[in-house]
């Protein structure tokens, strides 16, 4: 991938075969995982998904980053279908439970409490485990960690990063969590909101 100008000014130095690499030879995988309503759960449901939770924190032996995007979701179609199915109810009972559901609702969007979040983990790979990282930084010269061919770093950090994110993905599922690994596309997509968005997350942050 040929640098372009912004990128001269980035931590990133490409991103291919599903990782995102920076210059300084460290390299992340993502992955994005979804929700389950805990509220809704059982006493003993969430006790079990507590417990399940703790056992994947506790057996873990390298680091993650969570990360939580959120935005303002648009329900405005969602308001106008419910506008829509109020006008044909001919109920006074159903009408009056949806009349109270629909003001309830557009109290929600004046609060601009309506986010729709997404989950992401985070696994990154150390250029300290290329075994020149500590030199370079030694000699804080970016061009030389630059000069790592970078078939050397993607080979060895997803030799290294794929029972990661298999021992993560079996775990996840136990806790009823359904989760996949970004592509190339998809970390672009990812990554770009954390570049120009104030106050979110850097890329340092996320790998």
């Amino acid at each position: 991938m040929v640098p372009t100008p912004t990128q001269t000014h980035l931590d990133i130095r490409d991103i291919q075969s599903d990782l995102v690499i920076l210059k300084d030879g460290s390299a992340c995988i993502v992955l994005e995982v979804s929700a389950v309503n805990f509220g809704l759960f059982s006493e003993k449901e969430q006790e079990a998904t507590i417990y399940a939770y703790a056992q994947l924190l506790n057996s873990l032996t390298f680091s993650i980053q969570i990360v939580v995007s959120s935005k303002r979701k648009d329900i405005s179609d969602y308001i106008t279908r419910l506008e829509k199915y109020l006008a044909k109810t001919e109920s006074p009972k159903i009408r009056e439970q949806l009349v109270k559901y629909r003001d309830f609702i557009r109290a929600i969007v004046r609060q601009g409490n309506v986010l729709d979040k997404k989950f992401y983990i985070s696994i990154p790979f150390s250029s300290l485990e290329l075994g020149l990282g500590s030199s370079l930084r030694v000699l804080g010269n970016q061009k030389s960690q630059q000069n790592i061919p970078i078939s050397n770093i993607v080979d060895r950090a997803l030799t290294n990063l794929a029972p990661k994110r298999d021992h993560l993905l079996r775990l996840l599922a136990r806790i009823g969590l359904r989760a996949r690994q970004l592509n190339s596309a998809e970390l672009l997509q990812f990554i770009i909101p954390k570049i120009w968005v104030p106050g979110s997350p850097s890329l340092r942050t996320i790998c």
